[in-house]
């Protein structure tokens, strides 16, 4: 007599219990997955703001280190306005003359350039811009870029030759030292340092203190 084999299936239950243990692994491996991916995310947004913060300061003491007592002529006019001016004495933050401008393509230009730098409280943006002519007219506009982004507020100190700080430069009643063999001797007088304050919002207060050469 020949035996019949019975074949035996999953049950409802064994079914059932497979495709919930699916369905909770599919769940942690997609969390995980997500989490993955947001940690990704903050990373490379972390690094882009240590790069742009990284960047700002250092062009913002790139220029202070390489200021020239070189002061240039007004847009309008005759006369001359000073190689720096810094705090309460313009709109601006800081219009300085600058050295070592780099000229890779080898155009024919000097190597000295006049830099403003402006700050928007309402959009929390330093703004850095530059002419690509030291002696400009009113009709040479300006190349202007973000600078620094997320910013609270930024400020600068100016020391004098009495190594005092003055909040604005030139200082009230400055002296141009002897002799002063030109009219342009009060215009060409520079700090011997300067301090930069920028807070930013979420990382804080950067400060740097920058000896000016000459």
């Amino acid at each position: 007599m020949a035996t019949r084999t019975r074949l035996r299936g999953f049950t409802l239950i064994e079914v059932l219990v497979a495709v919930l243990l699916m369905a909770v692994l599919s769940v942690l491996a997609y969390e995980t997955l997500a989490y993955v991916h947001k940690a990704r995310d903050g990373s490379v947004a972390a690094f882009a703001r240590l790069r742009e913060v990284e960047l700002g300061m250092h062009t913002l003491i790139a220029d202070f280190e390489q200021l020239e007592p070189r002061p240039v002529r007004q847009p309008v006019g005759d006369g001359y306005l000073g190689a720096f001016v810094g705090g309460t004495l313009t709109q601006d933050l800081a219009v300085l003359t600058r050295g070592g401008w780099a000229n890779t393509a080898g155009l024919p230009r000097g190597t000295l350039q006049r830099v403003t730098y402006t700050f928007d409280p309402e959009k929390g943006i330093l703004y850095r811009s530059y002419t690509t002519s030291l002696d400009s007219p009113l009709s040479v506009q300006p190349v202007k870029r973000e600078l620094l982004k997320n910013v609270a507020k930024v400020s600068f100190r100016f020391m004098d030759g009495n190594q005092a700080w003055q909040t604005q430069w030139p200082p009230q009643n400055a002296q141009v030292p002897v002799p002063a063999t030109s009219a342009l001797a009060p215009l060409r007088l520079r700090p011997i340092a300067v301090e930069i304050t920028v807070e930013l919002k979420d990382w804080g207060k950067l400060v740097r203190l920058v000896e000016v050469p000459g």
